[in-house]
């Protein structure tokens, strides 16, 4: 494919995603039908549109629209290409830009308002502003560029050293990362994590530093029994597992089944042994687990460098229904804890009404319950956007979690 011809691609999928299909779902279809496009010409079709959905009003107000071709051409104005190579109407190439398009450029972001110049939808000014404080520029402009990637150190099958050096091998190069102690940042090649042997040996895990972070903070330890209630995909499972060193009872649920479907295979290729629960087994549960936890669902913002649409998703009606949401999980999974045991809520928000305001409100609702400390990362400590709060329920069982 030509640089134009990527970028035409990249005009028609973004537009299916401004229509409502999400990002990913297009990229896959489109490879699928495109057997012409090779893996280069794939990693720069995902990175325009990737980049346009970050950066969506920005380019928009550069390209003079916010269509799909005006955020590409805004695009190509920030970068300092040349429009009369990639916009030529040749072959698969978008069409020459015409008078009016010309006329609409604005070379820069000189009187943008804050929502336009730092992307991000206007409803959601006053509440990032209340949540970010002092970090709220530098937070909104680290969530319009990339996302770095991170491993975890798989320490039921390898050690740092073993894993940097055989990631070397296969040519991705890593460098330690001080929010969390397994964390390896990848300085080059990331694309050739999924296929090197340290990664398919499950020596690593692709997972961010912060969701690191919040494993490691968790207190598991060995000889717990353990609950990841609302596991998703298992990342945060794994990140147990490896705390508690193999030895232990590890549970994961989630309300949909349908998220854990990949945790069998990713546990086993880590060396990792988890349950997984049903209804009835995690019904079965309530008092008995001497750590639960609560990775809840939430707005997803502070992975928005990740997943970028989902803030143009993000309405004030949904952003209003979580809060209820996540005091019902909360409640539940209280029930799970032992006494004397650990219960931990996160999220991958960056709002307090989703963050601090529900640490206090399980508070006031479970008076009883000890406040042990919590914390609020953001993209400025290097990872995504997440909190976590731990809370120890009165009573001893045996002995008590650390």
């Amino acid at each position: 494919m030509t640089p134009g011809a990527r970028i035409s691609a990249a005009i028609s999928l973004l537009d299916d995603a401004l229509a409502g299909e999400p990002a990913e779902r297009a990229l896959t279809r489109w490879a699928r039908a495109s057997r012409f496009a090779g893996s280069k010409d794939r990693a720069a079709v995902r990175d325009h549109v990737y980049d346009a959905l970050r950066q969506l009003r920005s380019l928009g107000w550069r390209g003079g629209g916010a269509a799909g071709r005006q955020v590409l051409i805004g695009q190509t104005l920030r970068d300092g290409l040349d429009f009369a190579a990639l916009f030529t109407g040749e072959g698969h190439d978008p069409a020459p830009l015409s008078e009016a398009e010309r006329a609409a450029l604005r070379p820069g972001l000189d009187g943008a308002p804050d929502p336009v110049r730092l992307d991000y939808p206007d409803h959601l000014d006053a509440p990032l502003r209340a949540s970010l404080g002092d970090e709220f520029e530098a937070t909104l402009a680290a969530l319009r560029e990339r996302a770095p990637v991170d491993l975890r150190v798989n320490r039921l099958k390898s050690t740092a050293g073993a894993a940097t050096v055989a990631l070397a091998r296969d040519g991705v190069h890593v460098e330690p990362h001080p929010l969390a102690r397994d964390a390896l940042r990848v300085a080059e090649n990331p694309r050739l994590v999924a296929a090197s042997r340290a990664y398919s040996q499950g020596m690593v895990e692709l997972q961010d530093v912060a969701s690191q972070y919040v494993c490691e903070a968790a207190g598991a330890a060995p000889g717990m029994t353990v609950l990841d209630y609302c596991a998703g995909g298992g990342g945060k499972t794994l990140g147990l597992a490896t705390a508690m060193q193999g030895v232990g009872r590890l549970m994961a649920w989630d309300i949909s089944a349908r998220r854990m479907a990949d945790l069998p295979q990713r546990a086993a290729r880590a060396g990792a042994t988890v349950e997984i629960l049903d209804e009835a087994g995690v019904a079965a549960l309530d008092g008995r687990c001497d750590l639960v936890l609560v990775d809840a669902p939430c707005s997803g913002s502070g992975a928005w460098r990740r997943k970028p649409e989902g803030k143009w998703a993000l309405t004030a009606r949904k952003l209003a229904q979580f809060p209820k949401l996540q005091d019902e999980v909360l409640d539940a999974a209280a029930a799970k804890v032992a006494p004397g045991g650990l219960m931990v809520y996160a999220t991958c928000s960056l709002f307090r009404a989703e963050n601090e305001d529900r640490a206090a409100a399980f508070a006031g609702r479970h008076g009883d319950w000890i406040g042990l400390d919590a914390r609020r990362l953001s993209p400025l400590d290097g990872g995504d956007g997440f909190y976590m709060a731990r809370f120890r329920r009165p009573g001893r069982r045996g002995r008590a979690p650390a």
